[in-house]
C-alpha cells in the first residue's frame, strides 16, 4: 500500500484539498498500465486505469482525475477521440499521450489534439514519472491561486477560511457537513450518487453505508433551506445535486 503524503512522504503532491493526487491511465495493454499504475501509487497518488476509450470517459466523468494518461491507438474509441470529448466537454485535465509512433507529424497531431506532453513506447518509468509530476505541479499551483470561493446561486463557501454563508447570513457547519456541501457546489448541477459521495467525502469510512450520506444532507437542509428556496435536491433512484433556487 502506497504510504501517505502527510506523513512518511512530506514532499508527495496531493491536491489542493490534501487529499492525494488522482491519476487515470489509459491503455488496451494491461501490463503497461498495471505497471504505471503501481508506479503512480508509489507516489502516494491514487491511481486507477482504464482498458479502452469508452471505460476512460466514464472514470474522467466519476473519478475526476488530476492528470490523464492517454494510449493513442486503441480500438474503437481511440486516445484522440477521448481527448476530444473530454475538452468538449470543458475538462481542462493535463494529458499525457502515450504512443509506439515518434514520428514528428504524429508528436505534431497529439499536441495539435489538445495533449500537454507527448512520450514514445518504449519509455521509462522515471520519465513519465518526472514528466506527469511536472504537469500536476502546473496544475495544482494553477488550482491553488484560484479564487478560494465557491457559490451557487446566493450560497457562498471559502475553501480557505472555512466560511459558509447564504444571501448574508452566516451559517455554521461541522467538518463534515462542510465536506459534502463543498463536494456537492463544486459539481453544481451534477448528480452524484450516494457510493460517490461516500467515497469523496468519507472514503467509505462508515462501510459504505449509504444511510450516512442521507442523514448528513438532512443536516445540511436544516441549516440551508430556512434562508431561501431549497438547493439540495433528490434525484429519485440517483442521487443528489444541488442548484440555485
Amino acid at each position: 500500500m502506497a504510504s501517505t503524503p502527510t506523513a512518511d512522504r512530506p514532499d508527495t503532491l496531493v491536491r489542493p484539498d490534501g487529499s492525494p493526487v488522482r491519476a487515470l491511465v489509459v491503455d488496451d495493454e494491461a501490463y503497461l498500465s498495471d505497471l504505471l499504475r503501481m508506479a503512480l501509487r508509489s507516489e502516494g497518488w491514487d491511481a486507477r486505469t482504464a482498458a479502452n476509450g469508452q471505460e476512460a470517459l466514464n472514470l474522467v466523468r466519476e473519478f475526476e482525475p488530476d492528470v490523464l494518461v492517454l494510449d493513442i491507438m486503441m480500438p474503437h474509441v481511440d486516445g484522440r477521440e477521448v481527448l476530444h470529448r473530454v475538452r468538449a466537454a470543458g475538462n481542462d485535465v493535463p494529458v499525457l499521450f502515450l504512443t509506439a509512433k515518434d514520428a514528428v507529424e504524429d508528436r505534431i497531431a497529439g499536441i495539435s489534439a489538445g495533449a500537454d506532453d507527448y512520450v514514445t513506447k518504449p519509455f521509462t518509468l522515471e520519465e513519465v514519472l518526472a514528466r506527469l509530476r511536472g504537469m500536476v505541479r502546473r496544475h495544482v499551483a494553477a488550482a491553488s491561486t484560484a479564487d478560494s470561493r465557491l457559490q451557487v446561486g446566493d450560497l457562498i463557501l471559502d475553501e480557505e477560511t472555512y466560511e459558509v454563508e447564504r444571501a448574508g447570513t452566516e451559517i455554521h457547519l461541522t467538518a463534515k457537513e462542510f465536506e459534502l456541501l463543498r463536494c456537492l457546489m463544486r459539481n453544481e448541477r451534477r448528480v452524484l450518487s450516494k457510493a460517490q459521495l461516500l467515497d469523496r467525502v468519507w472514503s467509505y469510512d462508515f462501510g459504505g453505508r449509504s444511510s450516512v450520506v442521507e442523514l448528513y444532507i438532512s443536516y445540511l437542509r436544516k441549516k440551508i433551506d430556512p434562508l431561501g428556496e431549497p438547493m439540495i435536491r433528490t434525484v429519485r433512484g440517483v442521487g443528489y445535486t444541488i442548484r440555485p433556487a
